[in-house]
C-alpha cells in the first residue's frame, strides 16, 4: 500500500476544494424541508457547483469496478438508507432524517464531505443517533496526529458509538482522497488500538462513519448503489476530509455553516 504525502501547495488545493464541498451543504441546507423531492436537492446542488463554484460534481457518473455509472450529482440518504441514496421522486416529510454527500472537484482535486440534517422536528431516537454518530466521527478525528495508528480512530469510533447501544457498518470505510476520488488507505471505522498503518504529516483521508441504531447489518437496493440496513433500522453518516498535520490534525471541510465540534458526552 502507497499512501500519498501531499506537498504544501497540494495542501493548499485541498483546502480549497474541501472548504467549496462544505459551502455546497452550507447552501442546500435552507431547502430541506417537508415535501421537497430529493431529485430536487440534486438539482439546486448541481447546478450550484457548476454555475457559482465552478466545480465539479465528482459522483456524476462516477463507476467504480462492478457498478454502472452513478446517475446524480450527490447522494442523499433517508432514513434507514445508510448510504449511497440515489436522488428521486422521493418526497421529504417532517421527522425525516437525511444525509447529504458532497464531492467537489476544484483544480483536479477532490473535496468530499458530509452531513445529517432534520426535516422538521426529528423522533427522539433519530436525532439521538445523528448526535452519537456526530461525535463518532470526532473522537475518530481527534486520534489523529503523527506516530498514531489508523486502527486508533476506528477504535475510538467503534468503542463510543457500541457503548450507547448502536452499531457500525464495517461494510464501508473511510478513504485517502487527492487528485482521486478513493486512494489509499482505507480507514475503517472500527479496530484496535495501535494496529494499522502509522499515520505521517501530510497524508489526507476521510473520516465518514456509518451508524446505525439496530443491527449493522445491511443490504443493497435493485438501482445497484443505494444501501439500506437490513433490519429497517435508522442510519447516520457524517464526514470530514482530514490532513495530518505535524502536531495533529487539519479539518479541510470546514465553513461558515458547518457543525461546531460537539462538547464530548464523557
Amino acid at each position: 500500500m502507497t499512501v500519498h504525502i501531499n506537498s504544501l501547495q497540494e495542501i493548499e488545493k485541498m483546502r480549497v476544494a474541501g472548504k467549496l464541498a462544505s459551502e455546497v451543504l452550507d447552501f442546500i441546507t435552507s431547502f430541506i424541508k417537508p415535501g421537497i423531492r430529493t431529485n430536487e436537492l440534486d438539482t439546486l446542488c448541481h447546478d450550484y457547483m457548476l454555475n457559482v463554484q465552478n466545480t465539479i460534481p465528482a459522483p456524476l457518473n462516477y463507476a467504480p469496478p462492478g457498478y454502472s455509472p452513478y446517475p446524480k450529482s450527490i447522494c442523499t440518504s433517508v432514513n434507514h438508507q445508510v448510504c449511497h441514496g440515489v436522488p428521486g421522486e422521493k418526497k421529504l416529510k417532517v421527522g425525516d432524517i437525511i444525509n447529504i454527500d458532497v464531492t467537489v472537484i476544484k483544480d483536479g482535486y477532490h473535496g468530499d464531505t458530509s452531513r445529517m440534517y432534520y426535516v422538521g422536528e426529528p423522533p427522539i431516537q433519530a436525532k439521538r443517533l445523528c448526535e452519537i454518530t456526530y461525535e463518532s466521527m470526532w473522537r475518530g478525528i481527534e486520534e489523529i496526529k503523527p506516530e498514531k495508528h489508523l486502527g486508533d480512530i476506528g477504535c475510538a469510533i467503534q468503542s463510543f458509538a457500541e457503548n450507547l447501544g448502536c452499531s457500525v457498518v464495517k461494510e464501508f470505510c473511510g478513504h485517502g482522497i487527492g487528485t482521486k476520488f478513493h486512494e489509499d488507505p482505507q480507514v475503517l471505522h472500527y479496530g484496535r488500538t495501535g494496529t494499522g498503518l502509522k499515520l505521517k504529516a501530510g497524508m489526507i483521508f476521510t473520516v465518514e462513519p456509518m451508524i446505525n441504531s439496530g443491527k449493522a447489518s445491511i443490504r443493497q437496493m435493485a438501482d445497484g448503489w443505494t444501501i439500506v440496513t437490513k433490519d429497517h433500522s435508522l442510519s447516520a453518516q457524517w464526514e470530514h476530509t482530514v490532513l495530518v498535520t505535524d502536531v495533529g490534525y487539519e479539518v479541510l471541510t470546514l465553513s461558515a455553516g458547518a457543525p461546531p465540534k460537539p462538547v464530548f458526552r464523557f
